[in-house]
């Protein structure tokens, strides 16, 4: 009798183990502002529209929005990462304003396109978590300086588009970003911060990507611009410091944190990250084409 109970168990173990759940891959979830209170780009819908067109590509799904009162604590602490898509002016007031810096300083990852640097420029930790505010336009021919980065990586050493970009105040580098594309010595197109630098001291900062393309329906059908863009929104995913990708974070798509039996888990496959967004000790369960 007992060896008939011992050979109903290891059968059970068996069931157990092969129908267990598998580890879901990460899927994150993106607020997308196009708010303007000044000029106002023909653009944004195209733009809107491409970027949902690659929601598969990079395990994402893109939410629009120009509503500024979406920008409270609760609805903020869904997403992975915001796109301020070619806003103009002030499109926050004071309270949306203190949501999105206290959604930063848990970890929030930021994306900037074009205008977002025409934006909330008398806001202090808007201006330094972008890395500058725009001066004016400028004509430019694009030079890659740092080809291994997932934003540029797929670009020629020397790119030529058509669209316009902008000059800044001050450099993006005063506030720890690495310059990625660039006009000239003077005039900055892309870069990336490893920690944003919005974030106030004691918070946990997330990543932040901008690129100052993105001007006309033409550059939102360039497929060199389309893989620049995704290339930094992929990179500011993998920041670790979302629930997109990291069961202890703070803010994030709940719904995409990995569900597994534990015997299906590695512990490296779940540990935090730590205050400063490592991704060292996480084992990411997908790459996409943009970056690994």
């Amino acid at each position: 009798m007992a060896g008939i109970l011992l050979v109903f168990l290891h059968f059970l173990f068996l069931v157990i183990v092969h129908t267990a759940p598998a580890v879901s891959a990460a899927r994150a979830r993106i607020l997308i502002y196009s708010a303007t209170t000044g000029f106002r780009h023909d653009s944004i819908p195209t733009a809107i529209a491409a970027l949902k067109a690659k929601e598969g590509e990079i395990d994402t799904d893109f939410v629009a929005t120009e509503d500024p009162t979406q920008f409270t604590d609760d609805n903020l602490a869904g997403f992975d990462a915001v796109i301020f898509l070619s806003t103009t002016g002030d499109v926050l007031d004071d309270a949306g304003q203190a949501a999105f810096q206290n959604y930063l300083n848990l970890g929030g990852n930021f994306v900037g396109i074009h205008s977002a640097s025409d934006t909330l420029q008398n806001s202090t930790f808007y201006v330094k978590e972008l890395g500058a505010s725009s001066l004016g336009q400028a004509n430019f021919t694009v030079d890659v300086l740092v080809p291994s980065h997932p934003s540029v990586s797929m670009l020629p050493i020397a790119w030529t588009i058509a669209d316009e970009a902008y000059n800044f105040k001050s450099d993006p580098r005063d506030f720890g970003a690495v310059v990625v594309l660039s006009a000239n010595e003077s005039s900055y197109i892309a870069w990336f911060q490893e920690h944003g630098a919005g974030v106030q001291e004691g918070g946990v900062a997330g990543r932040s990507f901008y690129t100052s393309l993105g001007h006309l329906n033409e550059t939102w059908q360039n497929d060199l611009f389309l893989s620049h863009v995704l290339g930094g929104i992929s990179w500011v995913l993998q920041a670790n410091t979302t629930r997109g990708f990291n069961s202890s974070a703070r803010v994030g798509n709940p719904m995409s944190t990995i569900s597994a039996s534990s015997s299906s888990l590695t512990a490296a496959s779940v540990q935090p990250s730590d205050t400063q967004g490592s991704t060292s000790s996480y084992v990411f369960p997908k790459c996409n084409q943009f970056i690994c």
